[in-house]
């Protein structure tokens, strides 16, 4: 479980007319991940002409899309193949299938289209009828002065808020206004004036912030009937509207069958495509290799011996031997299912490495402990571990919403460590209802903490966290020393800012910081000790510029003419990294000291909330404090889940984990399309 699963390499061989049988065989298994014969350096047999593997798997796949595109207008999901599928696989005749699809999605145009014109003319007429709505039919006795008049009669619309200023603007002038309503926040006007005045009126209309709209000729008109014909109207093309899209779905109901059975064998014969296109063909035989695990080597060999009647050669190679075809290795995660959520975090993050430590048993215990110290309270923690099990129960069979089922366990296991948490710190949605199990978080932030508890005050707590903040960066350098023995690299354990002398250096400088608190920050260790703790480490760091130069650069060092420009280089270079180191083991070990910062600031958001409560009584109090735990819930919840997952990500895993490993993928008939 600490480490990914071990892999190992198949290279088989197998007869030209055994081909599919094997094909089908792979697919059956699922657990193989192929090598391209791109990827592998083999000298490529002669092989007969044949059609491109690449095109026919890329038509297979734009044919299936097609089909799912099709069922999805009608909320339908076609199931996985299963293994009968595969047993009663038959070719396909893409040209007479596409054909058929054509015919289906051109009945589907033509009736699409009618829909979008139907649209259209819906649009207009909803329009229309706002307008209506908004300034009535009783404006047909009106009529538009012509160009000979000297009257003006306008439409438009201007800020609701402006109306009274408007007005009071247009006092003085000729002027009738004539409200005709409000909507939006908008108040509508029919303005008559005279034309000699419009000049003026348009300079007034325009500080008001008016805007012209051109009543429809249907609202000049003296039919006081419009508004009924128009409703009328709107029904029938909704009703015309319905009556197609049931069409459609009628059409495709009614290929239903047909369409997910389709479906189903071309993704039989993608997939086999898929494994086809790894491949290498000669005339009579067939070469493919791959990377499984180790565990299913028996049981895979068998049932390709037994496809092929016994007519196959195969050969295995451990992934770390040298006989492997290429060098990266798959990596495949051994981890229960209890660590999903967990997992999905590091695999967020990247990949671990073949061979090296999968960080996911490790990131569950110390997630939740940084959760916990942030967010400690049982009634909001039970309010989440409920809600979060609640909808990962409901999302359990979606294999489409997989990414959201582990988020929900995930916040599920987060209510559990605030639970654990908060019963030890003695807090209940904010109260003390129990004495504590551990001490008591709120009297130490409102500064009445017990004297009996070893934990007096909020520096405690800070020094709980940097403690802890410690042993992280100490698992992490661990993890790394014990990465670079199993890869090999002796020079980065000895020399590497996280190999040895930096975490001699690291703990030098964590036992001087312990010293010095003791003293009360007066006192440093004897020279002697000093020089021990952190002075040679550092000094001995110095040979890692001049080693790696001389090793991988000899050309360059013989030329080398200035050797006092060469030292100096080397000394800047060594007195860069051991900047880094001192800054960045200090800055990552005080980063945990937000787990407190976080924890107080929960502590004092509760504080706030019941001191806002206190304020009021009866409903209000009870309203105040249930909004104030939604608020924390939401608020802080997410606070600490982030912080804690920075945590983890840039204090943790950068001391070991370079997350550039290849996700383990092998084509079975559960592939995701």
């Amino acid at each position: 479980m600490i480490l990914t699963t071990q892999m190992t390499q198949l290279f088989a061989v197998v007869l030209r007319r055994d081909k599919e049988r094997v094909t089908e065989t792979l697919l059956r298994e699922g657990v193989m991940q192929f090598i391209h014969t791109s990827e592998i350096d083999l000298e490529r047999p002669d092989r007969p002409a044949q059609s491109d593997p690449e095109t026919a798997l890329a038509a297979l796949s734009d044919l299936r899309k097609r089909i799912e595109g099709i069922l999805r207008t009608v909320d339908a999901v076609p199931a996985a193949p299963k293994e009968t599928d595969l047993q009663n696989r038959v070719a396909i005749q893409l040209d007479n299938e596409t054909e058929r699809l054509d015919r289906i999605d051109g009945e589907r145009d033509s009736i699409r289209e009618r829909q979008r014109s139907l649209q259209q003319e819906i649009l207009k007429l909803e329009d229309l009828q706002r307008q209506i709505d908004l300034y009535g039919v009783d404006l047909g006795g009106l009529q538009v002065p012509g160009r000979q008049s000297m009257l003006s009669m306008q439409t438009g619309k201007l800020p609701a808020s402006g109306v009274k200023r408007f007005e009071e603007s247009l006092r003085g002038l000729p002027v009738l206004p004539m409200a005709l309503g409000q909507q939006d926040g908008l108040a509508h006007y029919l303005l008559l004036s005279m034309k000699r005045d419009q000049e003026q009126i348009e300079r007034l209309l325009s500080t008001a912030g008016w805007t012209k709209v051109d009543l429809p000729k249907e609202l000049l008109s003296v039919r006081k009937d419009l508004a009924k014909e128009l409703t009328e109207k709107l029904r029938a093309l909704a009703d015309e509207q319905k009556k197609l899209q049931d069409r459609v779905t009628a059409l495709i109901r009614k290929e239903e069958p047909r369409l997910k059975d389709l479906w189903v064998k071309l993704r039989i014969q993608e997939l086999c495509a898929r494994i086809q296109a790894s491949f290498q063909s000669s005339s009579r035989t067939v070469l493919f290799t791959g990377w499984l695990a180790s565990s299913t080597k028996e049981r895979l060999s068998a049932k390709i011996t037994e496809a092929c009647e016994g007519r196959c050669y195969l050969e295995w190679h451990e992934a770390d031997g040298k006989e492997t075809a290429a060098a990266e290795v798959p990596v495949q995660f051994n981890n229960p299912k209890v660590l999903a959520p967990f997992q999905m975090l590091v695999s967020n993050f990247g990949i671990p490495q073949y061979g090296t430590i999968d960080p996911t048993p490790f990131v569950m215990p110390l997630y939740l402990i940084m959760f916990g110290l942030m967010f400690a309270d049982v009634g909001q923690g039970v309010v989440l571990a409920l809600g979060g099990a609640l909808v990962a129960r409901m999302t359990r069979h979606d294999q489409a919403r997989r990414g959201v089922h582990n988020l929900c366990w995930l916040i599920s296991w987060c209510g559990v460590s605030a639970i654990v948490f908060g019963a030890m710190f003695g807090s209940y949605f904010g109260m003390a209802l129990f004495p504590p199990l551990w001490f008591d978080f709120h009297g130490i932030v409102a500064g009445h903490a017990q004297s009996r508890s070893a934990v007096r005050d909020v520096y405690d707590i800070l020094s709980i966290t940097i403690y802890f903040g410690i042993a992280v960066i100490a698992m992490g350098l661990l993890f790394n020393w014990f990465n670079l023995v199993r890869t090999g690299r002796w020079m980065e354990l000895v020399f590497s800012k996280g190999g040895l002398l930096g975490g001699w250096i690291y703990a030098g400088g964590v036992y001087i910081a312990w010293y010095m608190v003791g003293h009360d920050y007066k006192g440093f260790p004897s020279g002697n000790a000093m020089f021990l703790l952190v002075g040679l480490p550092a000094l001995l760091l110095a040979v890692k510029e001049p080693y790696h130069y001389f090793a991988h650069e000899r050309g360059r060092a013989a030329k080398a003419s200035n050797p006092f420009f060469l030292a100096m280089t080397f000394a800047m270079q060594w007195t860069v990294e051991l900047l880094e180191i001192f800054s960045g083991y200090l800055s990552n070990t005080l980063s945990f000291m937000r787990v407190a910062g976080l924890g107080i600031a929960h502590v004092c958001l509760m504080m706030s909330f019941f001191t806002l409560a206190e304020m009021t009584s009866g409903l209000g109090a009870l309203l105040i404090l249930i909004v104030g735990n939604v608020m924390v819930i939401g608020l802080e919840g997410l606070s600490a889940a982030i912080q804690a997952l920075r945590l983890n990500y840039y204090e943790f895993f950068t001391k070991f984990f370079h997350g550039t490993g290849r996700l383990y993928c092998p084509i079975s008939l559960s592939s995701e399309p």
